[in-house]
């Protein structure tokens, strides 16, 4: 079966590999469909730290269950559509020991550190696999994102009486939005692209700004009667961003960072105890955050067709990534659909 290689930077080439057969507690999937992300397209770029070279990208995925290993749960069957949690966790680090092991030390997330989901056909092991009862294979690919985002709401522990201003609408950043808003919060989104704050308006924020043309603190001063945001959080991960979040943010605010800034960031620490603010980071997600994700789109309570920019087959998968390198604002979401 063939596989998408990314060999070097903007280096891509289909190969073919073996797919194994599935062991006690593991499944063999035939992949349906790959979301590529931001972190996919930093492996394109040459700009993923976590990465080594050649490598198969895509941890977002959905797919059909062809075969079983042994042990394996009732519901899982021949035929059943799965989406899969791309993270593993060792059991024995401090965030594992404390019960959080989307932060786990030595994590490998598919498409990452370890070979990932465009090819043909996968093997998973069974823990990692969710059913979407009511969901579709295209859609399922969009959970693990915005769980990303819902968790980053959570760790800012949004409440009804916060103003929560998110920066950058990709998908990350949508699932913050759509999690701030669940949770009661007043949102407000902030992009450089109109399409993307159309999106964040449709997942749940009140305000928007278009921080390429208004004035990011005279309007956030604005919609937050000169008080600032009580959370931000930050889905960009640029050191602009990074430094803004601190800066805007209300006195006793929460920070919440959930993307990777490229180059250091400078900041005016003082604000960090003037303020008094909790700075935190957000990594993954949980199965709760999954969870929640699951039932948010089930319920119809997110624009998901709409965050779609396009769907590609498998052959065009590198050809994608290409474009969207060279044009990277015009891209929310992109599915790969491994079947055709």
């Amino acid at each position: 079966m063939k596989a998408l290689f990314i060999t070097a930077p903007k280096t891509c080439e289909f190969r073919e590999i073996e797919c194994r057969e599935p062991g006690p507690g593991e499944v063999r999937l035939r992949v349906d469909f790959v979301g590529l992300c931001g972190s996919d397209l930093n492996t394109y770029r040459g700009l993923n730290p976590l990465v080594s070279y050649p490598r198969i990208p895509g941890h977002e995925l959905s797919g059909t269950i062809e075969a079983l290993g042994s042990n394996v749960s009732p519901e899982l069957v021949p035929g059943v559509t799965v989406l899969a949690v791309p993270y593993t966790s060792c059991g024995r680090c401090a965030a594992c020991l404390r019960e959080r092991p989307n932060a786990c030390q030595h994590n490998e997330t598919l498409g990452v550190q370890r070979d990932g989901a465009l090819t043909h056909a996968i093997v998973l092991p069974t823990p990692k696999l969710i059913v979407p009862h009511r969901l579709s294979a295209r859609l399922a690919p969009l959970v693990e994102p915005l769980a990303v985002g819902w968790h980053a709401a959570r760790r800012g522990r949004v409440a009804a009486a916060d103003t929560v201003a998110v920066f950058g609408c990709g998908l990350v950043g949508l699932g913050a939005i759509a999690g701030a808003s669940a949770a009661g919060g007043r949102v407000i989104a902030i992009d450089v692209a109109d399409s993307k704050l159309a999106l964040a308006r449709a997942a749940g924020a009140t305000a928007t700004i278009h921080s390429g043309r208004e004035a990011l603190h005279e309007r956030l001063q604005e919609l937050t009667n000169g008080l600032g945001p009580d959370v931000l959080i930050e889905a960009i991960g640029l050191p602009q961003t990074f430094q803004a979040c601190v800066a805007e943010a209300a006195f006793t605010g929460r920070v919440v960072y959930v993307g990777y800034a490229k180059h250091p960031v400078e900041y005016e620490s003082r604000l960090f105890v003037q303020k008094e603010l909790d700075i935190m980071g957000s990594r993954n997600a949980t199965p709760a955050d999954f969870a929640a994700v699951l039932h948010h789109l089930e319920q119809s309570a997110f624009p998901a067709e709409e965050v779609i920019t396009r769907t590609v087959p498998f052959a065009q998968a590198a050809e994608a990534l290409g474009q969207w390198d060279a044009n990277p604002g015009s891209v929310t979401k992109i599915l790969v659909d491994v079947t055709q």
